[in-house]
């Protein structure tokens, strides 16, 4: 028996919180692209089966960026095909006007592009400027929007950048406003080194408001570098935000920011969730099985750290990693 069957969390609703979330599931994407070994198309296909079979409705499932780029995510035109008929939300990242093509030719309507709030990681990731970027990215979100579909924009370095430090408000607020004023649909602000805290998050969400960018377009996107991702986002929640980006399992980082570590993981987001009372429409258990799954197949732990508590092998490996420190400890003192 694990806490998860015995009522826990206690849910204990907290005022000023909104009575639902939608999980932007990124594992497949974000998580997947950032593995040193590339994951089989078959395996990446049920990932997603199984995400979806644990409540997720949106799952971002690919990206159709030049394999040259991500190898990880070479096998795009294969995978989506094999997910496309699922019951939920798929989009797909897409960094040029020919990435949006191949995009658009397998049935893909849902699209995301990535853009930064600063010039060093806007270099490192699209050998552009800003301002270049967002002209690359200009008739990407026409075509898709005339093309009926939704389009998300990605800002990566809202709130720290590895190479200018500390990213004033203001610098995000303009890349903001020219993403909405390109058309996309939804913006997501990336804390893509894990640097932020609560105060700063809430700070940039209000400049923001202030600046016209209403809080229903904007989601969050942490990572958990500092141990700070929970706390951001609960700041995001206080300020009314109601998307949150997470990973199953806490996979992933950026391959162009090597400071970046894993995602918020999904199984973590959704413990706190449930404990405030808020609906995502998730199954834990099946997520944390799916998580567990997963990290098999990649050879390693999960990191989230629910799901090493709800997981049987998991808390099976833990105390046999407890019990030999203990024997070791005890080996030593004697000798």
């Amino acid at each position: 028996m694990t806490v998860d069957t015995l009522g826990l969390p206690m849910a204990v609703p907290a005022p000023g919180l909104p009575a639902r979330v939608r999980i932007h599931e990124v594992g497949a994407r974000d998580g997947l692209q950032n593995e040193s070994m590339t994951v089989p198309t078959a395996v990446k296909a049920e990932f997603i089966r199984r995400l979806a079979d644990a409540g997720l409705t949106t799952i971002e499932a690919t990206s159709f960026v030049h394999p040259e780029w991500v190898p990880q995510l070479a096998d795009a035109e294969k995978l989506f095909p094999q997910v496309s008929e699922l019951p939920v939300a798929l989009p797909v990242l897409v960094p040029n006007a020919r990435g949006l093509e191949r995009a658009l030719a397998l049935g893909a309507r849902r699209v995301a592009v990535f853009a930064s709030a600063t010039e060093s990681f806007a270099r490192a990731n699209l050998n552009r400027t800003v301002d270049e970027a967002l002209a690359m990215f200009a008739p990407v979100v026409s075509r898709a929007k005339a093309e009926g579909g939704h389009v998300r924009g990605y800002l990566s370095m809202c709130f720290g950048d590895p190479w200018e430090g500390p990213v004033p408000a203001a610098q995000v607020v303009r890349v903001c406003r020219a993403l909405l004023d390109l058309g996309c649909d939804e913006l997501s602000l990336g804390d893509t080194i894990g640097v932020a805290t609560p105060g700063q998050v809430t700070a940039l969400l209000s400049a923001l408001n202030e600046a016209g960018v209403p809080t229903e377009a904007l989601g969050v996107h942490f990572h958990d570098t500092y141990g700070q991702a929970l706390s951001n986002t609960l700041a995001a929640l206080q300020h009314g935000v109601t998307v949150v980006d997470a990973s199953a399992g806490g996979l992933g980082g950026c391959p162009f920011a090597k400071s970046a570590t894993g995602n918020l993981a999904t199984e973590d987001l959704v413990w706190m969730l449930r404990g405030l009372g808020i609906e995502t429409g998730v199954d834990l258990g099946r997520l944390v099985a799916t998580s567990e799954w997963m990290a098999a197949h990649l050879g390693r732990p999960s990191p989230s750290r629910t799901v090493r508590a709800l997981s049987p092998r998991a808390a099976q490996a833990e105390s046999q990693a407890a019990s030999q420190a203990a024997s070791d400890a005890v080996s030593h003192k004697e000798q």
